[in-house]
């Protein structure tokens, strides 16, 4: 594990949006560059880390991987708590899920601060041809008018990678880098938090990875 020093980077992650985008098959195209059309819903949250070095500076990301249901959305807070990033998923082939962007715009605005690091990923570009219900251009200008113009975003395909997806990801830790945005080094992996109620079962599915 890296340690904490000047050319050490240390920073959590968290991914969010709503239900069905695919926030868990993007995660895992960069963490293990698979893709699994069978992946099953996260239950609370899943926790995974990825080490790259950028600009000279070794990076290790806490990479938060968030439930989209409804039900666990009182329990964000606890998981975007602490964030330097976070990573917005929507799908294009979903109006729906766009626009249910704003709720999580507002909520991070309302709980972190203004220097956290917000990237906008739009996922399923493989099925942009046929199926898209969100057009690159009307994104593009609602998340520069509520976000800003140093927001970026990008069209990824979690099933057919181009490597966007990572991308993404050396964005992030760059900016985070260039703004010495370190963490402690952590002696061991965070817990990931699951509901209480859930069957022994559904919690297995949940964990690191979110399968």
């Amino acid at each position: 594990m890296y340690g904490s020093s000047a050319s050490t980077l240390e920073a959590k992650v968290v991914v969010l949006g709503s239900q069905g985008v695919g926030k868990t098959s993007l995660v895992v195209r960069y963490i293990d560059k698979t893709f699994s059309p069978n992946s099953t819903s996260t239950i609370g949250a899943s926790f995974m880390t990825k080490k790259q070095t950028v600009d000279n500076c070794k990076v290790r990301l806490q990479i938060w991987d968030t439930a989209g249901q409804e039900r666990f959305r009182a329990m964000a807070p606890m998981y975007y708590r602490g964030a330097q990033a976070a990573l917005l998923v929507y799908d294009i082939t979903s109006q729906e899920s766009f626009e249910e962007l704003s709720s999580w715009i507002e909520e991070l605005k309302r709980n972190m601060t203004e220097d956290l690091v917000i990237v906008v990923a739009a996922n399923k570009l493989d099925l942009a041809q046929t199926r898209r219900e969100v057009s690159y251009d009307d994104a593009q200008k609602y998340i520069t008018r509520v976000l800003g113009p140093e927001t970026l975003l990008y069209e990824v395909s979690a099933k057919e990678d181009d490597g966007r997806i990572e991308d993404i990801f050396i964005h992030i830790a760059r900016v985070l880098v260039e703004r010495k945005q370190y963490l402690p080094s952590v002696k061991r992996k965070p817990t990931t938090y699951l509901p209480m109620d859930e069957e022994p079962s559904a919690a297995k599915s949940s964990s690191c990875c979110g399968f």
